[in-house]
């Protein structure tokens, strides 16, 4: 029987909450890192490539670890995030901070394919015109990758809503505070009797995922049949 437990639509909400922080951190990087793979004239530009990459073929648990190195109160960044008085682990925003890590590579790989679709005429048109690097980002790239935006943000939300180990390694697993869908699922698989509350779950996850990518097509049909 399908049914919800306060606890669970906190886990919901959670999960909702983190991918789009997570999507709105994401978004602003990828834009970034997608412009200097595909325009500028880096000489380590396949090193870059495979750095962003790398939380694709490592296993999340892995990715986590490393950033529970990085954050921790003995970490780099940890120790200067403490002195700050900012907790990062075992927090919400360690779950965004995994979520966007673990969704970035997605996101990076869906704008820098809309970037090398641009024509370059239009670039060197708007350079000739006196255009500045930037004037030329806000007028001709910015709005050209617009599709590969959206495509790039929903794949990085989905991969957000669905993302465990990496979450469960530098957020723990808090019911209330960290415990996304994922978590959630795992904890009744390990309860006895868990089995209907682990399926309600599963089955609002797939229908989750399911209305974002239907919000995908339909922003991007929309996007080509306005500029079309």
């Amino acid at each position: 029987m399908f049914t919800l437990s306060p606890t669970d639509i906190q886990a919901l909400w959670l999960s909702a909450q983190v991918a789009t922080a997570a999507t709105l951190v994401a978004l602003p990087a990828g834009f970034a890192i997608a412009w200097l793979l595909v325009f500028s004239r880096l000489p380590c530009k396949a090193l870059v490539d495979g750095l962003v990459n790398l939380p694709l073929v490592l296993p999340p648990v892995v990715v986590g670890y490393l950033l529970l190195l990085l954050l921790g109160r003995q970490g780099p960044l940890g120790a200067l995030l403490n002195s700050l008085g900012i907790q990062m682990i075992f927090t919400w925003k360690a779950a965004v901070v995994a979520c966007a890590v673990i969704g970035l590579p997605l996101m990076v790989r869906s704008i820098r394919l809309g970037m090398e679709q641009i024509d370059p005429h239009l670039l060197h048109a708007s350079r000739t015109l006196g255009a500045g690097w930037f004037d030329t980002m806000r007028s001709v790239v910015l709005p050209l990758t617009v599709p590969s935006l959206v495509a790039g943000a929903t794949l990085c939300f989905a991969r957000s809503l669905g993302e465990f180990g990496a979450t469960i390694i530098l957020a723990g697993n808090i019911p209330g505070v960290t415990q996304t869908i994922p978590l959630a699922i795992y904890d009744y698989t390990n309860t006895p009797g868990g089995e209907a509350g682990a399926l309600s779950l599963c089955l609002v996850s797939i229908v989750l995922s399911y209305v974002v990518l239907l919000f995908n097509e339909a922003a991007l049909r929309r996007f080509r049949k306005t500029n079309g």
